[in-house]
């Protein structure tokens, strides 16, 4: 049988059943001990064509980089009440070295009378707080281009770093629940993460290689988007796929399905801004 029929033939096997479900129903969770193991975490450009490889590996050819530097203008300007990014946080080569790699992060209130002691910020998130509290500023809507340019920036600064997202016991919860999302069953399809990047990665789905679902590459520019998008973009696109409801943009649901992933991914390097398909 042909790599493609085998495919086809895997996907409409893993689908059997599934169709009855109601939409946005959901059902048990999948059992943890099926997750992919550590050590066979594999780079996501790993399961890109050749090409795409090498569109993404040279800066000038990467059609990402137009918002790259979009985002470094930004990382420049003043704006609002207060400086720029530079104005703050200098030489963003050097001060934003490995943050990126550190985010989803737990954000501690040093307001004793706030509601919540603690908040999950992605990168974006955190971007948008830093211009909210000291720019006096609107935060950037999600997925438009400045946010998405200057998260962009920020997050090259790391290409090359290895992850290192922190789950200790005040973040564990986040985890936990990041976890159970992952885990599952949701929509007309009745599935979840883990049927198609724990247990089919490296199988075809109508000729393209499913992926071990990594979001090390994010912001990315992606060929059917024809421009660049964030992590929850793609979360939202599966959720679509599987005909389940999409959670909302900056929901603390899709954040912490986020810091699950990236704790997922070990410590595969950064490669913002990726290419894929």
């Amino acid at each position: 049988m042909r790599a493609g029929a085998r495919g086809i033939w895997r996907w409409h096997w893993l689908m059997a059943g599934c169709i009855a479900v109601p939409f946005g129903a959901s059902v048990q969770a999948e059992p943890a001990e099926r997750l992919l193991p550590l050590a066979a975490v594999r780079p996501a450009a790993r399961f890109s064509s050749a090409d795409l490889r090498a569109l993404q590996a040279r800066d000038d050819a990467n059609p990402a980089m137009l918002w790259v530097a979009q985002g470094q203008a930004l990382w420049r300007t003043p704006a609002g009440a207060g400086a720029s990014c530079a104005g703050c946080h200098g030489d963003a080569a050097v001060s934003m070295r490995g943050v990126a790699a550190r985010y989803p992060a737990l954000e501690l209130s040093t307001d004793p009378a706030a509601i919540a002691p603690a908040r999950l910020l992605n990168l974006e998130g955190r971007i948008n707080q830093c211009r909210s509290r000291h720019q006096g500023l609107a935060p950037w809507p999600a997925e438009s281009q400045p946010l998405l340019g200057i998260s962009a920036y920020v997050a090259m600064q790391s290409r090359g770093q290895p992850l290192q997202v922190s789950v200790d016991a005040a973040i564990q919860p986040y985890w936990e629940r990041g976890r159970a999302l992952y885990l599952q069953r949701s929509g007309q399809m009745n599935l979840a993460c883990t049927h198609c990047h724990d247990r089919h990665w490296g199988d075809k789905l109508l000729g393209e290689t499913i992926s071990q679902g990594h979001g090390n590459g994010y912001p990315a520019y992606r060929l059917e988007w024809q421009g660049l998008g964030s992590l929850q973009r793609r979360l939202r696109a599966c959720q679509s796929g599987i005909r389940a409801e999409m959670l909302p943009f900056g929901s603390p649901a899709l954040v912490e399905l986020e810091l699950f992933l990236a704790w997922r991914a070990g410590t595969l390097a950064v490669e913002t801004p990726a290419v894929r398909r």
